[in-house]
């Protein structure tokens, strides 16, 4: 790599990552063997008998949901600003649904996402995840800005 060379800003990798592991959630969560019980699909709401690796609770929405993460996360991940804006930003969203999984009945009809107590734990891993992300990858002098 030449001195000229620049590398793109480490906050654009890390949203970049972060919004691949979305699509790819989302796609997965459609996948008969990789989501159990598939055939139990609803749209949306504790009725779904679907749980993706056999354990996080999934319905269309919420495949739906990750996908478009994914692609917001796609497109915002060609700046460095907004590559941060989507990992905090994103991250904030995530850190509410957490909240919201703790207080709503995983049984009722609030919880239209569907989520269950693994999906929670994500929720505050991946929250806590990308917020710390966005607020710690500053870059290099080297990396580009853009």
């Amino acid at each position: 790599m030449s001195a000229t060379t620049r590398l793109p800003h480490p906050v654009r990798g890390a949203a970049m990552a972060v919004a691949v592991v979305f699509l790819l959630v989302g796609v997965l969560g459609f996948v008969p063997g990789i989501t159990a019980h598939l055939d139990r699909i609803a749209f949306a709401g504790p009725g779904s008998g679907a749980h993706l690796l056999g354990v996080f609770h999934v319905s269309v929405l919420h495949n739906l949901v990750h996908l478009l993460f994914g692609v917001v996360g796609v497109a915002m991940a060609r700046t460095a600003s907004s590559a941060r804006a989507f990992l905090i930003g994103g991250g904030a969203v995530y850190l509410v649904l957490w909240l919201y999984g703790l207080v709503v009945d995983e049984d009722g009809p609030a919880n239209f996402v569907p989520v269950n107590a693994a999906d929670d734990w994500l929720h505050l891993g991946l929250g806590a995840g990308m917020v710390a992300l966005g607020l710690a990858l500053k870059g290099s002098p080297h990396a580009r800005s853009a």
